[in-house]
């Protein structure tokens, strides 16, 4: 089978009749003129008795959604190795619904709500599936309003000839149940109370589905059972006498599974190179439900990457020197308690000790803990609360404490160098309703993240601040294949000044800063490298810097230029706005997808001003996206048109060097028009942007 079309169709997409019919056409590999003598792909043979009742089934299934006078004729290609298949369809003038009768629901629900949020509505086409996806969507609603036994019978009337239906769904309620007696079969280890604990079905309560299928997810979720099936133990109404409410019998039937579990694994990353990882996980800790997980992680195994974008962002363990101290590790506990205080609380206590540091910005040294509370965890709006507290401290390079914050004295930077306490307490809130997590195409997620730290509640006086974040992402489906996508992420930060020498300084931790730039913000610059920066003259062989200035001025000595180092310093203020189109490949459509974007965005050193937005940068561009088992593989080039961020110029006889040196206000590192290759910036991620 080389070729399989379809001609003349409208309301059904050529997706949905090829999902209908058995004759499907070779993989790409095996149909494309280019690539087909190699052999490759899957080869579909073309079958005569199958190709006659592709006919019969699409007679059938225009009919089921409408279009009672479809006809379809075919169009047979030979060649003594190839078939080329094409179905022509004249769908004609469909049976549309007239009128759409709902009865047996007045006093539970308002009908023509109702109606309003059924598939199938008056003026459709008398499509046989929405028919019943509309039963469905009556019978569910009914079953979470306390109608456990609850049918609905369906009536039509159709006349082709006059091409008009009429529709009945008549509601069979039953009896209004509450939930009776809870039994809980197939407990080993586990005490019966926890699991009383959890279910969110209780003697009493109004019937509802939904409860049901809330607790399965619930035990699911503590990681013991293997098997949970929540059911009503009774499938036949009870024949009440009274006009009382009747109850219902539900059955819990559980399977337990491995108490604990050892975990390993190991991978790739572009900015953490090769990294590995370990855990262990105790279920049902000491009983009540509680989960005990110990875990360690270790990465940048083999240094780190040259820079940010194009291949440079992939590290390299064959080039450079890498020692223990460049290593970034984890080793943490977390002891986690489902129905906390409530059943649909959730608590949660760690400790952490950590190393990790962000591509040419800090690096972060602490061991401390967090504890947490997660507020209404079933519920459409989560609500976490948390606290936390470290001991360590963060490093950054001489240059950004010098330009930022204007602490060029190398006694001023060791003081911010040294390890002190930091806590924090925070408040996040979560809306999550996309339909997949690692490739959305239909839903939302909105973010709230509020941060405060004083002495009030623990942290030291040099970690003093307020910071805010939200975040907004919406997926809109287009068709079945095609999706568009859009994000707003915006954050500021209030710091409290505070006195460091002669000088008063509003102090941030450069790993509590915002930061752009990079494969999941704004595509068009490097990673980190969005907003304000620094530029640091590391040159051992001249000492002056007067001479330094003056070589830079007439461009001359290929070494200082060589020795110029990129640092961004982040902000207080940032706005990250992204739009995307994700469509089929034509080629390779199931495994390769493309993706059209415009990525707007800026980072702001905020002044005494609460808001500011200046100098925003548009970065359109276009990518591929791979599908493969762990995710999305993404390779995405974006165009940046702007000239290369000035920022100070600062001069050290080398890296580790205590003195520091400001030699201009602003500097260009490169001066001439780049060409339109230098302006692509290629980025490499796994999974979409957002």
């Amino acid at each position: 089978m080389r070729e399989l079309s379809f001609v003349g169709n409208r309301a059904l997409d050529d997706l949905t009749l090829e999902s209908a019919i058995a004759t499907t056409k070779s993989s790409w590999w095996a149909r494309s003129p280019l690539v087909r003598w190699l052999g490759l792909g899957e080869k579909r043979y073309f079958s005569e008795v199958e190709f006659r009742r592709d006919v019969v089934r699409l007679i059938l299934l225009y009919r089921q959604s409408g279009f009672m006078n479809a006809v379809v004729d075919t169009l047979v290609r030979r060649t003594p190795r190839d078939v080329y298949v094409t179905f022509r369809i004249h769908e004609g003038d469909p049976v549309r619904v007239a009128r759409l009768d709902v009865k047996g629901v007045a006093g539970i629900f308002n009908i023509d709500k109702l109606k309003h949020d059924l598939p199938l509505q008056v003026g459709d086409p008398f499509n046989r599936f929405l028919m019943q996806a509309s039963a469905d969507t009556i019978v569910a609603r009914l079953r979470n309003n306390g109608f456990p036994y609850a049918e609905v019978l369906r009536n039509f009337d159709s006349e082709a000839g006059v091409l008009r239906a009429e529709v009945e769904l008549d509601a069979q309620p039953g009896p209004h149940t509450r939930i009776g007696e809870v039994e809980i079969r197939g407990l080993r280890d586990v005490d019966t109370g926890t699991v009383r604990r959890v279910t969110s079905v209780r003697p009493g309560q109004p019937f509802k589905q939904d409860a049901l299928y809330q607790t399965q997810r619930d035990l699911y979720g503590m990681g013991i059972f293997s098997s949970v099936n929540v059911v009503l133990i009774d499938s036949v109404a009870p024949q009440e006498t009274t006009p009382r409410d009747s109850t219902a019998r539900v059955l819990v039937q559980l399977l337990e599974g491995p108490r604990h579990q050892l975990r390993f694994g190991g991978g790739y990353g572009s900015v953490e190179c090769f990294r590995v990882q370990s855990g262990w996980t105790a279920h049902d800790f000491l009983g009540g439900a509680r989960t005990l997980d110990l875990s360690a992680r270790v990465s940048k195994l083999g240094g780190t990457p040259k820079g940010s974008t194009g291949f440079d962002q992939f590290c390299n363990p064959f080039a450079g020197k890498w020692t223990f101290d460049t290593l970034n590790y984890s080793l943490g506990m977390t002891l986690r308690q489902p129905a906390f205080l409530s059943r649909s609380h959730t608590g949660t206590l760690g400790f952490l000790l950590e190393r990790h540091s962000e591509f040419n910005i800090y690096t972060r040294e602490a061991v401390g803990g967090n504890a947490e509370m997660t507020l209404n965890t079933r519920g459409r709006l989560p609500v976490t609360l948390g606290y936390s507290y470290s001991f360590g401290r963060t490093k950054a390079s001489a240059g950004v404490y010098c330009s930022l914050f204007r602490v060029c004295v190398a006694q001023s930077q060791e003081f911010l160098r040294k390890k002190r306490g930091f806590g924090a307490a925070t408040i996040t809130i979560v809306r999550d309703r996309v339909n997949n997590v690692l490739d959305p195409t239909e839903g939302s997620v909105s973010t709230i993240n509020l941060l405060h730290a004083s002495r009030l509640i623990g942290s030291d006086s040099t970690y003093e601040f307020n910071r805010g974040e939200v975040e907004v992402a919406k997926y809109y489906p287009i068709g079945r294949r095609t999706v568009f996508a859009w994000r707003v992420r915006g954050g500021t930060i209030l710091p409290r000044n505070i006195k460091i020498g002669a000088q008063k300084v509003g102090y941030v931790p450069p790993d509590q800063r915002f930061y752009g730039g990079g494969p999941n913000s704004v595509r068009g610059y490097g990673r980190n490298e969005l907003g304000p920066r620094v530029y640091v003259l590391v040159s051992p062989d001249t000492t002056s810097p007067a001479a330094v200035d003056t070589a830079a001025s007439r461009r001359a000595g290929e070494t200082v230029f060589r020795n110029v180092q990129t640092r961004p310093t982040g902000g207080n203020t940032a706005i990250i706005a992204n739009a995307e189109l994700r469509l089929p490949s034509p080629i390779l459509s199931s495994r390769m997808r493309l993706g059209i974007f415009v990525d707007a965005g800026q980072v702001w050193e905020r002044g005494e001003e609460i808001i500011t937005i200046r100098g925003l940068r548009v970065t359109p561009g276009a990518g591929v996206r791979f599908t493969t088992p762990l995710g999305p593989v993404r390779i995405d080039a974006a165009y940046n048109g702007y000239a290369t961020e000035r920022g100070p110029l600062l001069y050290q006889t080398s890296d580790t060097a205590s003195t520091i040196t400001q030699i201009r206000q602003s500097y260009p590192p490169v001066r001439a028009n780049k060409s339109f290759w230098q302006k692509v910036v290629v980025q490499f991620a796994v999974g979409q942007a957002f």
